[in-house]
């Protein structure tokens, strides 16, 4: 290829892209794009890659949740195939009914409570061991450092004072 083509390609690749491939769009209208597997002028292969290209939203905006996890899972490599907006939708009313069962189970719970006259309320935890001592079984601090590495106590030596 001669040195003009080779700009003209440059050209393209770079203000146009490689030859992106329109995929799908979600209900939040984000638009899914793949870039199939292609070698280089130098004879490297170039992996497959996935691009979504979001609404209204730039990279630093991004946050958990603004794309559907059908997607998230092609984008991710999880799945080769891209969702179906049947499976989208499918999907979607398997959450709210999921979410409608919660907050069902939330209310029969919280009647029983009130019912019963049970409290529920947070839940204490005893520490146990040696974090529970406060002076971890010397009831004074010792200037001179007695300690060996068998009887290490953590707080049991005191740097002496240089006000002397």
């Amino acid at each position: 290829m001669s040195g003009v083509g080779r700009f003209l390609r440059l050209l393209k690749q770079r203000f146009i892209g490689r030859g992106s491939e329109y995929v799908g769009i979600d209900h939040f209208g984000n638009k899914y794009y793949r870039i199939p597997q292609h070698k280089t002028w130098a004879g490297q292969n170039i992996k497959e890659r996935r691009i979504v290209k979001a609404l209204n939203l730039k990279e630093h905006q991004y946050e958990s949740g603004a794309i559907p996890t059908e997607w998230e899972a092609w984008m991710k490599k999880r799945r080769n195939n891209p969702p179906t907006l049947e499976e989208c939708i499918q999907n979607m009313n398997y959450r709210k009914e999921m979410r409608a069962k919660v907050e069902d189970l939330g209310e029969k719970t919280k009647l029983l409570q009130d019912k019963e006259g049970l409290e529920v309320g947070p839940l204490q935890t005893q520490i146990t061991g040696h974090a529970s001592a406060s002076s971890y079984g010397k009831p004074e601090r010792s200037e001179d450092p007695v300690s060996t590495a068998n009887t290490f106590q953590p707080g049991a030596w005191m740097p002496p004072d240089r006000k002397k």
